[in-house]
């Protein structure tokens, strides 16, 4: 099986600044935010380079969703920062960046039958009349993956790089193994 490498597509990341934030002060100085109390108890911030979204709550902690690495996690929390500083938020120590979840795509360049790898995987689920791909739950290390019978897949559920290789490797040594006993 010959992979193609994986593209990270999105990184989900939590923070908190250890501050308080007036959203309301920060909706009114930025035009680049969301910002319905009503319906949401955060605000959402647009960034647009690196192109991503930052849910904002007034106790300080952050979401940052839409990002391909954790450098541009990094560097979206600093414009946050600074945008906070705008409205008298003085962020005293450099926050610490957690990982949640990293979404990317790949190949593994092998046709798939989608069929016989739900019946002979486990922690399958595989409803061709509602969505053509099957769903791979791996348990060790934490992933899961969406199949297609052209060999693409989509990874989910990982945190760092080496989570994800290693979930990459065991997919792999698995449907090798599928495919043994399917002949």
């Amino acid at each position: 099986m010959k992979r193609t490498n994986l593209k990270v597509q999105n990184i989900v990341a939590t923070t908190s600044l250890n501050v308080p934030v007036s959203l309301t002060k920060l909706a009114r100085s930025q035009s680049n935010t969301e910002y319905n109390p009503e319906t949401f108890p955060g605000l959402v911030l647009r960034i647009k380079k690196p192109k991503s979204a930052v849910l904002v709550f007034s106790s300080g902690n952050l979401v940052c969703t839409g990002t391909k690495s954790t450098g541009q996690v990094r560097q979206v929390i600093d414009i946050v920062i600074k945008q906070l500083k705008k409205i008298n938020v003085n962020v005293k120590e450099k926050p610490k960046i957690n990982v949640q979840n990293i979404v990317a795509s790949g190949s593994i360049n092998v046709m798939l039958n989608l069929n016989l790898l739900a019946l002979e995987l486990e922690n399958t689920e595989y409803e061709p009349e509602q969505f053509p791909g099957l769903v791979y739950k791996l348990v060790e290390p934490t992933a899961t993956f969406l199949l297609f019978t052209n060999g693409k897949l989509v990874c989910t559920g990982t945190k760092n790089k080496n989570q994800l290789e290693d979930s990459m490797r065991q997919l792999e040594k698995n449907i090798k193994e599928a495919l043994k006993r399917m002949k």
